[in-house]
């Protein structure tokens, strides 16, 4: 690599897991002047906004916008229906199950946390155990991440509502859709979740800066009963405004609401069902290259089964943290930015492939082609003919 010579220049890719590429539709319509907040056709769209929203959930419920990334609609979904000193559920594979328990704790919550570590899935039985014991219904919600965006662990939410009316225990169905919304599989009212949260910087294709809680009317129910409530983070004003401000509890993020419209058009004009087989179908070929590779013991999943992979993102690990190192070659040297190995113990050996939102086969080879590129150049052992296994999945 010495004097290696530099062939970034151009325009970059931002393979990270979010904020993902951003469609140049998106960009066109949000360059455009400030419009009026308090009349014409901003105040005019809403109503279509929230029922495409309601489309690319499977919901038929409310839903509320914030002006907050997910951490804000992790805060706003616990303040509509968790009170202090009750108790919530949290089982955590990889980081974002801690994060919201945290958050959860800061509210006056009682957390329990069933940890399943950096690399497993929900153990479905572990959470029955935990329930069964439960005979007071003291847990009042359990805090179900979908995608955990560190791990690339997908965990079964079904099966956990399953569980939940297997038991005929009441709590609140709360699902982190952060990572998979617009990408994996999620049918919020098919799949019994009372409380969904997600933002709009990954599947929904938006710059960072707006978060969406939708519910049910269960959640709505319990929301009734809480002793107070934050006016800010209220989702009912929101949900049911009698005047535009009260979407977002004062100015709109009015440039934001543009880009969205923009992102959900090209999501409806492809149709939910062929997002998700685009994202699977990406997924595939970026795995066969990835098991390509780890023929030269090198290289391995963080997610040893394809079943619990997120078809998002996919974390991988290198061995002699060669991670770091990797992604430093692939933006330097390519103009390929890589994700970083969040939340891990042995970050400098991890790193991540965003494979979200506004992408398509030609992007993924590019990818794929710049990380074969940097091992090639760090000498990293890997098996020979990852990209014509990822060609082969695509072509099938």
């Amino acid at each position: 690599m010495t004097n290696q010579l530099s062939l970034a220049q151009g325009r970059e890719y931002l393979a990270i897991p979010g904020p993902s590429v951003m469609p140049d539709a998106v960009l066109q319509a949000m360059h455009r002047p400030s419009p009026n907040i308090y009349d014409g056709e901003l105040i005019e769209m809403m109503p279509a906004l929230l029922q495409d929203l309601r489309r690319v959930a499977r919901t038929d419920h409310s839903v509320a916008i914030y002006i907050a990334n997910g951490h804000g609609t992790w805060e706003a979904a616990l303040s509509n229906v968790i009170a202090p000193g009750e108790t919530v559920l949290a089982p955590a594979s990889g980081r974002f199950t801690h994060g919201w328990a945290e958050m959860a704790e800061g509210i006056g919550a009682k957390v329990e946390v069933i940890d399943f570590g950096m690399s497993s899935p929900w153990d479905i039985e572990r959470i029955a155990d935990t329930l069964r014991a439960d005979t007071s219904h003291r847990i009042k919600a359990i805090l179900a991440v979908h995608v955990d965006t560190s791990t690339s662990i997908r965990n079964d939410v079904p099966a956990l509502r399953a569980l939940l009316d297997d038991l005929d225990h009441p709590a609140l169905l709360m699902a982190d859709c952060i990572a998979s919304l617009g990408c994996d599989r999620f049918e919020m009212d098919a799949w019994g979740v009372d409380v969904t949260v997600t933002a709009c910087q990954k599947g929904l294709m938006t710059p960072a800066g707006m978060g969406f809680v939708f519910f049910n009317e269960k959640a709505q129910a319990k929301r009734a009963t809480m002793p107070r409530g934050s006016q800010y983070w209220d989702w009912q004003p929101r949900a049911n405004p009698e005047l535009f401000y009260q979407y977002f509890n004062g100015t709109a993020p009015t440039h934001h609401l543009y880009g969205l419209r923009a992102a959900l058009d090209l999501i409806h004009a492809e149709g939910i069902e062929h997002v998700w087989a685009r994202h699977e179908c990406l997924a595939n070929a970026i795995w066969a290259a990835c098991e390509v590779w780890s023929e030269g013991q090198a290289l391995q999943f963080n997610v040893a089964d394809r079943a619990h992979r997120s078809h998002a993102v996919t974390a991988l690990r290198l061995t002699e943290g060669r991670g770091t190192p990797l992604r430093q070659f692939t933006e330097s040297q390519l103009g390929l930015t890589l994700g970083i190995g969040l939340g891990m113990e042995d970050w400098d050996s991890c790193f991540r492939l965003g494979h979200m939102g506004h992408v398509n086969a030609q992007m993924v080879m590019a990818m794929l082609g710049g990380v074969e590129t940097a091992m090639a150049a760090l000498d990293i052992p890997r098996g020979r003919g990852a990209l014509e296994a990822a060609a082969a999945t695509l072509i099938t």
